[in-house]
């Protein structure tokens, strides 16, 4: 199922002749019925020798999950200690606190204006300084609603609720089980749900597809499963009561029915359209799924290793920047195109 890849796929190439014109790609079958019998036999050869290098690279990337998982085990320790900082379980000590910032000048003279601001917020309250807040505040809310992918599945009745989320792990598989990577995302004791963890499983496949060996590159998400959210009372906000009247056709007395529908909310993101068994989806389903993989993939490697980078705004910077960056590549490509379209035309009169 193509959409469902998170891997990116490569670019077409075109086939260049001998003047330097570039021709539309010959389809490969129509290609290879016209070599001639002896060089298509070498042609398989080396197919052959390409699917062993397939399998190969599935190896590789069977032990790059293997470092990853290692290597998590060593990142914990810090993560755990970020929770603990985001919570205010535990205050940093002066020596921890210490950062030297490329914007200190800036930073400098925006704390004039704060203490400036602050001499006069005191002249004009009496009452007793207000208590420093707990850790730090909303942050993981913060970094939802600051990143579009996450803040494009955000309702208001959700936010609430994240105000509770302590912390996000990723969790692999473990040696000799099926490649796969677990989102944890763990809540604070809240008035919403039961639940200490959500938690969001996503199923990796890292070998060639018999039928297609050649589209092999790389891991692939294939299939998610979330989990059972237990809802208190009246607090479950994927769904909605809606009211409706109902004509009795023989009487013709009209009556009220309640009933419950599907809610927009970021908490749909623990039920998620399954992957059909045969790859037969409808386009829309297979697009939800598709999203569906690319956020995994998204929480995986660039939210829970960055968040503090993301609470600030400095990996947003970061991500413009790469976007601009192949933004403005795809501009010059299509610029370059443009101006072999231009060369190739020209007055068969001159």
């Amino acid at each position: 199922m193509e959409a469902n890849k998170v891997s990116a796929g490569k670019e077409d190439q075109g086939m260049q002749n001998p003047g330097g014109q570039i021709e539309k790609p010959v389809g490969s079958h129509f290609m290879e019925s016209m070599l001639p019998k002896v060089v298509k036999r070498r042609v398989h050869a080396l197919k052959r020798l390409q699917v062993q290098c397939a399998n190969i690279e599935a190896k590789f990337y069977e032990e790059v999950h293997e470092l990853e998982r290692k290597y998590a085990a060593l990142y914990q320790p810090l993560f755990d200690k970020r929770r603990d900082f985001v919570t205010g379980t535990v205050e940093p000590t002066d020596e921890e606190c210490v950062w030297h910032s490329d914007r200190e000048e800036e930073e400098e003279l925006a704390e004039e204006v704060k203490e400036k601001a602050a001499i006069e917020d005191a002249k004009k309250e009496e009452a007793a300084p207000r208590e420093d807040p707990k850790g730090i505040p909303e942050f993981w809310l913060t970094i939802f609603k600051s990143v579009d992918m996450l803040s494009d599945m955000l309702q208001e009745h959700d936010e609430p609720i994240l105000k509770h989320l302590k912390d996000i792990q990723v969790k692999f598989s473990e040696p000799g089980q099926p490649m796969s990577f677990t989102l944890e995302f763990h809540f604070e004791s809240n008035g919403y749900f039961n639940n200490a963890v959500l938690t969001k499983v996503y199923r990796m496949k890292s070998e060639p597809d018999d039928a297609e060996p050649f589209s092999f590159e790389g891991p692939e998400i294939i299939d998610c499963e979330g989990c059972q959210i237990d809802w208190h009372k009246g607090k479950d906000v994927t769904v909605k009561t809606i009211k409706k009247k109902q004509k009795h056709k023989g009487r013709g007395t009209v009556r009220t029915v309640t009933k419950q529908v599907p809610n927009d909310s970021f908490f749909n993101f623990f039920n998620p359209v399954k992957a059909s068994p045969d790859g037969e989806m409808d386009e829309d389903s297979e697009f939800t799924l598709a999203t569906d993989f690319e956020i995994g993939h998204f929480f995986r490697e660039r939210i829970v290793p960055r968040a503090v980078l993301y609470f600030t705004g400095e990996a947003l910077e970061d991500d413009e920047s790469v976007k601009e960056e192949l933004e403005e590549g795809d501009e010059e490509e299509q610029d370059d195109e443009d101006d072999d379209d231009d060369e190739g035309d020209f007055d068969t009169k001159a």
